[in-house]
C-alpha cells in the first residue's frame, strides 16, 4: 500500500470526497423513479494550454444523451473521447459551452452540489484502479467509507451490488488473486455502490481479452436493463459498440463527424471516420476471387454483386433468386442483428443474361454494387 502514489487513485476517489455529512446523506440514496439521468452537451468546447501552443481536444460539441440508454462514444487516439467524457462529472471543465445534468447546468455548482452531482455519477476505468491491500469487499466499500455512511448500511448496500456483478463468493479475496475480467467486475461494483443515476465507462474493456470483454458487455447491459442507468461509454472498438450501445457519436479532431442510432451507423456510414473505424469489421472481396474478376463480362459470366442492409429484413436467398429472376449463389455474408435490424453485406453471383439482375434486386430496397464478373465455374 505504502507503493501506492495517491495519483494513482485520484480519479476513483475525487468526486467521493468533501464533506462527509453532505456526501453521507446521499450515498446510498435510492434513485428517483426516472432511473437514469439525462446528458447533454451544447457547444462544448475545451481547449489545453502546453509549451508547444494550444491543442483544441473539443470543437463545439452538441449532444443529447437518453436517460436510460446505453451511448457509445467512439474515435481514434486523439479524437476527444476521454475530454468529453469527463466533462460530464466535472473532471474537466470546458473551454466554453455547457453541459446539463437532468437540464441542469453543472459548471457553476458549488462544492456541495459538486459532492452531489458526483454521488450520481459512476465511472470505471481501463486498468480497474484497486487497493491491492483491500479485500474486494474493501475496495467496493470505498467510496460508501470515505462518505460516511454508518457501517451497517455500507455491507447491505456491498452485498447487494457484489450479488449484481456475480462475486458474492470472492468478497474477500484480494486483487492480486483476481483474473483481469474479475477485477472489472469489482470496479463496477465499485462504481455502483452509491446507486449512481449514470455510468461512465472509460475504455473499461479495452485491457480485456476478448471472450472477458464479451462477459463485461453483458453484464453491464444487464445492469442497464435491471437499474434503468444511463451508460456512456468510451472505446476505439467498433465491436464493442455493436455489441451494447444503443445509439452513437463518432469524434474526429474533437469534432461530431457522426451520430445515430447504431443500426443506422454501421448500416450506412456517412462520414469518412465512420468508414475508416468500421474497416476492420468489414470483410473485403476474397483474394481468389479478386484474381480471377474479368475486366468485362464474357460466354457463361456471372456478376458479383454486394447487397448492403442498413436496417430493413435481409431476404433469404429464395427471395434474392425471385427477384433476380435467376440463379443466386452465396458467396460470403455478415450480417449482424442490431436493435433487431438487419446490418451487413452480402455478396452474390448472379446468373446476369439479360443484365437486368441488378435492377430488379434493387426493388428489394438494399444498396447494391456491381464487383465485376467470374466465370460461371468460379
Amino acid at each position: 500500500m505504502a507503493g501506492l502514489a495517491f495519483d494513482t487513485l485520484r480519479d476513483p476517489l475525487r468526486w467521493i470526497a468533501g464533506d462527509a455529512s453532505e456526501a453521507a446523506s446521499r450515498a446510498v440514496a435510492p434513485r428517483g423513479a426516472q432511473g437514469g439521468g439525462t446528458v447533454r452537451f451544447e457547444a462544448v468546447s475545451k481547449t489545453y494550454r502546453s509549451a508547444a501552443g494550444e491543442i483544441r481536444a473539443l470543437d463545439r460539441v452538441d449532444l443529447d444523451i437518453p436517460a436510460g440508454s446505453i451511448f457509445g462514444i467512439i474515435g481514434r487516439s486523439g479524437a476527444g473521447k476521454s475530454s468529453l467524457l469527463r466533462t460530464v462529472n466535472r473532471l474537466e471543465a470546458p473551454t466554453s459551452g455547457r453541459v446539463l445534468i437532468d437540464g441542469a447546468p453543472i459548471a457553476d455548482l458549488d462544492t456541495a452540489g459538486l459532492v452531489a452531482l458526483r454521488r450520481r455519477i459512476g465511472m470505471i476505468f481501463q486498468h480497474f484502479n484497486l487497493l491491492s491491500a483491500k479485500t474486494v469487499r474493501q475496495n467496493v466499500a470505498l467510496p460508501l467509507v470515505v462518505a460516511g455512511v454508518e457501517r451497517g448500511r455500507i455491507a447491505r448496500r456491498v452485498d447487494e451490488v457484489l450479488r449484481l456483478v456475480g462475486l458474492e463468493a470472492r468478497a474477500d479475496a484480494y486483487p492480486a488473486r483476481l483474473s483481469g475480467g474479475q477485477k472489472q467486475r469489482v470496479g463496477i461494483a465499485r462504481a455502483l455502490v452509491s446507486d449512481p443515476e449514470i455510468l461512465l465507462c472509460d475504455e473499461a474493456t479495452s485491457a480485456l481479452d476478448p471472450e472477458t470483454t464479451l462477459s463485461i458487455l453483458r453484464l453491464l447491459r444487464d445492469i442497464n436493463r435491471r437499474l434503468g442507468i444511463t451508460i456512456i461509454l468510451i472505446t476505439h472498438e467498433m465491436s464493442v459498440i455493436r455489441e451494447i450501445c444503443s445509439d452513437v457519436v463518432v469524434l474526429e479532431a474533437g469534432r461530431i463527424a457522426e451520430t445515430g442510432p447504431v443500426w443506422r451507423v454501421f448500416g450506412a456510414p456517412d462520414a469518412p471516420a465512420t468508414r475508416a473505424l468500421l474497416e476492420p469489421l468489414t470483410r473485403g472481396l476474397p483474394e481468389d476471387l479478386a484474381a480471377r474478376l474479368l475486366p468485362r463480362p464474357g460466354p457463361g459470366a456471372v456478376a458479383l454483386l454486394q447487397l448492403a442492409f442498413a436496417g430493413q429484413a435481409a431476404p433469404d436467398l429464395s427471395a434474392l433468386a425471385a427477384a433476380a429472376g435467376a440463379p443466386v449463389r452465396l458467396i460470403q455474408a455478415g450480417i449482424d442483428r442490431i436493435e433487431g435490424r438487419a446490418v451487413g453485406r452480402m455478396l452474390v453471383a448472379v446468373a446476369d443474361g439479360d443484365g437486368r439482375a441488378e435492377s430488379r434486386l434493387r426493388a428489394l430496397g438494399c444498396a447494391i454494387e456491381r464487383i465485376g464478373h467470374v466465370a460461371a465455374d468460379d
